[in-house]
């Protein structure tokens, strides 16, 4: 039920054509939710049909031209009931720590390997939301909207910096491993 919560945020934050919230889904909230640019569209469609957006006024797109939306009172509405629900945490579930279980039983053939590619990828992420704080998030820059903003990213680089430390330990305990033995 996310998905047409994350496109009312990126709504009412600007309203938008679908091809520039895919965009931006790219730039920003596609970091901890992602959508392709099908589902984007296929949601578009249904919330303008449960009447909480609807395309800007005075456009009427001929083919190949961009139908930009914006979010109605009940599309705001909608957003700030959902906001406002509490909701459980999701449990973890990651194949690589599955994989790390079965390993025990089977034998860890290719799981350094991946846990070294992991790594890579984990190290990269961080990097980039690193990056992103350091563009976006200059000191002095703290309205409200600011420091939420900046909460979600700080927790991408926490998640980031968790993912790395753990993986580092990982590889540091493979190495004392023996052979490719099942346990």
């Amino acid at each position: 039920m996310s998905l047409p919560h994350a496109i009312l945020t990126a709504l009412v934050e600007k309203p938008s054509s679908g091809l520039e919230l895919t965009r931006r889904f790219d730039r920003s909230i596609g970091y901890f939710w992602s959508a392709t640019h099908q589902q984007i569209y296929r949601e578009l469609g249904k919330l303008e049909a449960q009447g909480l957006i609807r395309a800007l006024p005075g456009q009427q797109p001929a083919r190949g031209q961009k139908k930009s939306y914006e979010v109605l009172p009940a599309g705001h509405a909608e957003l700030s009931r959902w906001t406002a629900t509490p909701q459980d945490p999701k449990p973890l579930r990651d194949t690589m720590l599955l994989r790390l279980r079965a390993a025990a039983v089977v034998g860890t053939a290719g799981v350094e390997a991946d846990l070294r590619r992991h790594l890579e990828l984990h190290e990269r992420q961080l990097a980039e939301y690193e990056e992103i704080e350091r563009r976006d998030f200059p000191p002095g820059r703290d309205s409200p909207e600011d420091r939420l903003r900046h909460l979600v990213l700080r927790a991408g680089i926490d998640l980031e910096t968790f993912w790395t430390r753990w993986l580092g330990h990982a590889l540091a305990e493979f190495a004392e491993l023996p052979g490719d033995e099942p346990a």
